[in-house]
């Protein structure tokens, strides 16, 4: 079997989806030093992406609900993942080390998806591989689980502004 370019990209595409997801997951494992940019781009940038894919989704009722279902869902992994997580203020900093599991999870969870999605594009050819990229983006169970991630990033994310703000004003007391 030989693999034309748009296949070829393909695979090109997915292993690079693969080495950014797995250096995601490696930075979710262990004690880490809260940023407060990195928190407050998340929860800046977060919920104008989920509402961009809200708005794109506007002639699809199912794949609306299943983006806000996903989002609401991953707010819940949230504050579930926020009670587990380790806060630590010290003279160096501050340092949270977040339940490994749930992160994972979730961004494994988007791997299975992209990864089937992509075995499914490498077979097909030319046109249909157009139709169907079209379609994974609009696709519920997608949009699912983008929905899960984007609300649990955002919501942890204001779960660690908020951490920070409270230790600020401990710290000053």
């Amino acid at each position: 079997m030989q693999l034309t370019n748009p296949q070829l990209m393909m695979l090109a595409l997915g292993l690079l989806i693969a080495w950014r997801i797995f250096a995601r997951i490696r930075r979710l494992i262990g004690r880490q030093k809260s940023k407060l940019g990195r928190h407050w781009m998340a929860a800046i940038f977060l919920p104008l992406l989920l509402l961009m894919l809200g708005l794109g989704t506007l002639g699809d009722p199912l794949a609306l609900v299943a983006l806000a279902i996903g989002a609401a869902s991953g707010v819940g992994l949230a504050v579930w993942a926020l009670r587990l997580t380790n806060f630590e203020a010290t003279a160096d900093g501050y340092f949270f080390t977040p339940d490994t599991r749930i992160g994972v999870a979730l961004s494994l969870l988007l791997v299975a998806r992209i990864g089937y999605r992509l075995i499914t594009l490498v077979a097909l050819t030319g046109a249909e591989m157009q139709v169907a990229m079209q379609g994974f983006s609009r696709s519920p169970l997608t949009l699912l689980i983008l929905g899960m991630l984007l609300g649990y990033y955002l919501w942890y994310a204001v779960g660690l502004l908020q951490w920070r703000r409270i230790a600020l004003k401990a710290a000053a007391a």
